[in-house]
């Protein structure tokens, strides 16, 4: 079939499928694209004269369309995608960010950047970064540090082994993320004459791997000589779609089980056995368990620095690691003994095997105990309005200073713990919550009650700013059905949120929920707390911690997108605001003024940071002798 490399990649992807537990359905529901001189006269004039079945929207920054991919990727749990298209030079370069954001989550995403020419007779062509000392460098090839599979197409002929080894990364459950084929934009438009089979239907099965004999001999013989396991639920869990075997295992051993921020949900949180978030941002029944836990498996988890806070939260003296994962790179950390499986076929194989044996924890009341406390501080937390009582001076002489002036500017003494509660309550049970960066993360990990599966989704292997309002968009192309909400930080917001003109667009309603406190303010405790003075990390004028507090009013800057606004400083206000949003059929920004500092903090989590060896400030000096005396109690691989 005599097809130019633009029109055979099109036809090869409408041909592309994925079967899963015997359900078979089309692995590409569309493609992102903002067009560009290097992509518009190629791939797109492939997609205006053919797009088969792909269904094509149109981006307003490349990086924010390929963050609204990777979240619809995430949220149909790897098993159905969206490609990116973009242009050569700064179009391509925006999407380097999304690409890392994807293959540091493990989630698949296909980006198509256009290139410069293959044959340079025109370089160099507009938007081209020359390199003196090699001349076959271009932007494209950043794009190697990030992704998991990265070609470039330099003849039309090449496309085919191009495109099958991506096909083969992205439905590589194991070892999945980013994968980049760049199109120099004279080979888009080249034809050449491709065999039928190319363009055969292809199906991926998504086989559920299944554990070895040996490997759960190894399991069996390391949990009969532990009493008090604790169980890791990591977004391998998810994907697996394994929720109700995790949750049938935990009953029937009674063993606990924690979440990671990709975890979560896949259980509602008010599962007996739901001990909830783990580690730096976990809560305190999770950590109280997990200081203790002579045992700790593992479920689909990598075991990021927060999730075992810094290797620092396992305090048993005898406490080994069992893991359940697909990857066996993600298997073998903390040298624990590895079950190389799916996570649903793990569990179930080794339930069976520990119910031949009679298996059960020796939990007597521990758990129960370690969720009422929790509970209890939750309402504590919910409750928590502003009191100059409430802060401790001796953080910073000038701190409740600090925090008078912001209710002053800000107009507000809504703290953003009692809000986040409030706002939890006020949502229906099926709505999708979606977050990356920030304070927020922490307090709702810690502290968001997920009432359904899968209604949790954060962004946190990147932990990348500016992918929230992005993901919800991509959440919502998931789950047209449901109320999602962006629960997104000032600065988060600031940095982008351009996929709120392709909501309306696509007439895909998202919500924005807010929260302003004028500063980056995580980051702004995190130096605080390490005997720092506040620096360059509140939004004053001239960036000068006695300068006036600046003002921002964000439901005026998208009201003139079209997006419908409100701005809350008080709870009824919140409530009237949520609850008329519901209502409406276009995407709307709930501007919520909060205080700084009234973020969750501690519950048992460490983590490990970078502190200055030398100053003359003895509380910089103390805080990096902590940080010595801890990580001599943390393991060292």
């Amino acid at each position: 079939m005599r097809q130019t490399t633009a029109q055979a990649l099109v036809r090869f992807l409408n041909q592309q499928y994925v079967n899963t537990d015997g359900k078979e359905h089309k692995l590409f529901k569309g493609i992102f694209t903002i067009f560009g001189h290097g992509n518009v006269l190629g791939i797109g004039q492939a997609l205006e004269e053919n797009p088969g079945d792909l269904e094509v929207y149109q981006g307003r920054n490349e990086q924010g369309m390929a963050h609204a991919a990777t979240a619809f990727a995430k949220q149909n749990h790897r098993k159905q995608l969206i490609a990116c298209t973009s242009s050569v030079g700064p179009g391509s370069a925006n999407m380097i960010t999304a690409a890392a954001t994807a293959t540091a989550n493990n989630i698949p995403l296909l980006l198509l950047p256009g290139d410069t020419f293959a044959t340079r007779q025109p370089d160099p062509v507009l938007q081209q970064v020359e390199q003196p000392w090699d001349a076959s460098l271009t932007t494209n090839d950043t794009f190697r540090a990030v992704s998991k599979y990265w070609d470039r197409v330099n003849r039309p002929e090449q496309l085919m082994s191009a495109l099958l080894n991506a096909m083969r990364v992205l439905t590589d459950e194991a070892n999945t993320g980013a994968v980049t084929v760049a199109l120099p934009q004279d080979v888009q438009g080249e034809a050449y004459d491709f065999p039928e089979s190319f363009f055969k239907k292809r199906v991926y099965h998504l086989n559920r791997r299944k554990p070895q004999s040996y490997e759960l001999e190894q399991a069996v013989a390391l949990m009969k000589a532990k009493k008090k396991p604790l169980i890791i639920s990591g977004g391998g869990v998810r994907y697996s779609e394994a929720a109700e075997t995790l949750g049938a295992f935990a009953e029937k051993f009674q063993i606990p089980f924690a979440e990671t921020q990709a975890g979560k949900s896949a259980l509602p949180s008010t599962h007996e056995f739901n001990l909830g978030g783990i580690g730096v941002t976990g809560n305190s029944a999770a950590n109280s368990i997990a200081k203790e836990a002579d045992l700790i498996i593992g479920i689909g988890t990598r075991f990021t620095d927060f999730t075992t806070a810094s290797k620092r939260l396992f305090d048993h003296e005898d406490v080994e690691f069992l893991t359940i994962n697909i990857s066996d790179f993600d298997a073998a950390k903390l040298d624990a003994v590895q079950i190389i499986a799916d996570a649903k076929a793990g569990i179930e194989t080794l339930e069976s095997e520990l119910e031949a044996i009679g298996y059960k924890s020796s939990y007597d009341g521990e758990i129960a105990a370690a969720r009422k406390a929790w509970q209890d501080e939750l309402n504590r937390l919910y409750e928590t309005n502003f009191h100059a009582s409430d802060f401790k001076p001796e953080i910073d002489d000038g701190l409740i200073e600090q925090l008078a002036a912001y209710e002053k500017a800000l107009d507000t003494s809504l703290t953003q713990t009692a809000v986040l509660g409030r706002v939890n309550q006020l949502l229906d049970e099926d709505a999708i919550v979606v977050g990356a960066a920030g304070s927020l993360p922490g307090d709702m990990q810690r502290m968001w009650v997920s009432k359904q599966p899968n209604t949790y989704h954060m962004e946190y292997g990147y932990s990348c700013m500016g992918y929230e309002i992005s993901g919800a968009l991509g959440v919502k192309m998931a789950e047209p059905d449901k109320e999602v909400y962006a629960m997104v930080g000032d600065g988060s917001f600031m940095m982008l949120h351009s996929e709120l003109i392709t909501s309306l667009q696509e007439g895909k309603k998202i919500n924005v929920i807010l929260f302003d406190n004028s500063g980056f303010g995580c980051i702004n405790n995190l130096q605080m707390e390490n005997g720092m003075g506040s620096f360059s990390t509140e939004f004053r004028a001239n960036n000068d911690k006695s300068g006036n507090i600046l003002t921002t009013d964000f439901a005026k800057v998208v009201e003139g997108y079209g997006v419908k606004t409100y701005r809350v400083r008080t709870f009824e206000e919140l409530e009237q605001a949520i609850e008329d949003s519901k209502k409406q059929t276009i995407s709307t920004l709930i501007d919520i003024k909060v205080l700084p500092k009234t973020m969750t903090d501690g519950y048992g989590g460490w983590w490990n940071v970078g502190i200055a060896e030398v100053s003359e400030k003895e509380s910089i000096q103390a805080a990096h002798k902590n940080r010595l005396d801890q990580l001599d109690k943390a393991r060292k691989y």
